[in-house]
């Protein structure tokens, strides 16, 4: 495990299952176990000396994620951030608070509309069945290499007008950017100076490709993201790189990890697996139950903008405080038989399911949302046209990635429908 930078249990936190284990690799496979003794031990645990909060219930997480008094500073003088790159680019929308996220959100939004996500899903059912097609064929495959992430890497270079040739080092950067989110005390040297070196790399990248499309505009999103305005304002040369950089990692890793979660909890499940084949009402139903059962986001960071009260704890102004989505998805407080994987959970008008955390919530709900629901529906169905029957074949492994948890290899025979 990579040296946690001075995290320890103080006062507060459990004695068995301290919050400093949501950074040991051995829960990686099986987090919510660990979760479950966090949430029914205490409502806020503490790691120090960084003065960073742990909660891990459904309420809490809501209150923080509504309370203006929760946000974002500057990345090097927060408590996830203490040795950071001054070049180390993630800040976007992700790092922003009113009025500068207002600002770029509004703009953002005028260029991802939802008429520019439909195009993308002719292309995306398409390759769906192209890859399945191939996938079918072999038998058995690492369902993550040969489905789960392909389809997604090509949406999101498309989609920024990234050639298809340059794919594979978008991927690279991808991982490195996605590690990088975990806090810095988490990471040992060598991830750090990848984390840098991506994102120099990535802006090198965007800036000659952004300069192309200032003298050339091209059917793309970015095209569209240099070209809007509101009232006169536009998108700075740095503000445009920032949100190329979010949408390289929320629009890419997140979605492979969310697909590859559904596709083994109905591996799991072959009664849930044929239930979804009968019906395919439930697909959309299946995805908001995969973002709540087991989140690629399993937990994310805010900062204390004010001396505030929370879960029973005073904390000060840069008091840092993670949300931890997973465990919250698991609380019986708001969610009945938690543990469960239950296609129906989301499929009732009349009687819905509590909001689960897995786009976020409040100010920073997730705008590529109905991309990645578009992608995974999409990429679900022509799994059920074409397979009639998931069996495991060995159990998964997890990339390092701690944050956005996700799947490395998915090793599943596929039996052809039909």
């Amino acid at each position: 495990m990579a040296e946690t930078g001075g995290f320890a249990e103080v006062g507060g936190v459990a004695q068995t299952g301290g919050a400093r284990e949501i950074f040991d690799p051995r829960w990686r496979s099986d987090p919510y176990p660990l979760y479950r003794t966090l949430r029914e031990s205490a409502r806020c645990h503490w790691l120090s000396p960084a003065r960073i909060g742990v909660l891990t219930r459904h309420a809490d997480c809501v209150a923080v994620l509504q309370d203006s008094a929760w946000g974002h500073v500057p990345m090097e003088t927060s408590a996830f951030r203490p040795v950071t790159d001054q070049d180390e680019g993630l800040r976007s929308m992700l790092r922003a608070n009113p009025p500068t996220h207002t600002r770029l959100r509004r703009l953002v939004s005028r260029a991802f509309t939802p008429a520019r996500i439909a195009r993308f899903r002719p292309m995306a059912e398409a390759l769906a069945g192209e890859l399945l097609a191939a996938a079918v064929d072999r038998g058995e495959v690492d369902l993550v290499e040969a489905f789960t992430r392909p389809l997604p890497l090509r949406v999101i270079c498309s989609l920024l007008g990234v050639p298809a040739h340059d794919e594979k080092v978008f991927s690279g950067w991808a991982s490195a950017l996605t590690r990088g989110l975990d806090p810095d005390q988490v990471l040992d040297p060598v991830e750090r100076a990848q984390r840098t070196e991506a994102t120099r790399a990535f802006a090198d990248y965007f800036t000659a490709l952004i300069a192309r499309r200032r003298a050339e505009p091209a059917d793309d999103l970015l095209s569209d993201l240099i070209a809007v305005q509101d009232q006169g304002d536009r998108l700075g040369a740095d503000e445009l790189l920032e949100i190329c950089v979010l949408l390289l990692v929320a629009g890419y890793d997140t979605t492979v990890n969310l697909v590859a979660n559904a596709v083994l909890a109905l591996a799991r499940d072959p009664g849930q697996y044929a239930a979804l084949q009968a019906n395919r009402t439930l697909v959309p139903a299946a995805i908001e139950e995969t973002l709540r059962h087991d989140p690629p986001v399993q937990w994310t960071g805010r900062t204390a903008l004010t001396d505030t009260d929370l879960a029973g704890q005073a904390f000060r102004a840069g008091d840092g405080i993670i949300l931890v989505a997973g465990a919250a998805h698991r609380d019986p407080a708001a969610f009945p038989d938690p543990d469960r994987f239950d296609l129906t959970r989301y499929a009732s008008a009349s009687a819905p399911a509590a909001r689960h955390l897995g786009f976020g919530h409040g100010l920073h709900y997730c705008l590529g949302a109905p991309l990645a629901r578009l992608e995974a529906e999409t990429m679900l169905t022509a799994l059920l046209d074409r397979v009639a029957r998931l069996e495991i074949v060995a159990e998964p492994t997890y990339r390092p990635h701690l944050a956005v948890r996700g799947v490395d290899a998915l090793q599943i025979r596929l039996h052809p429908a039909g």
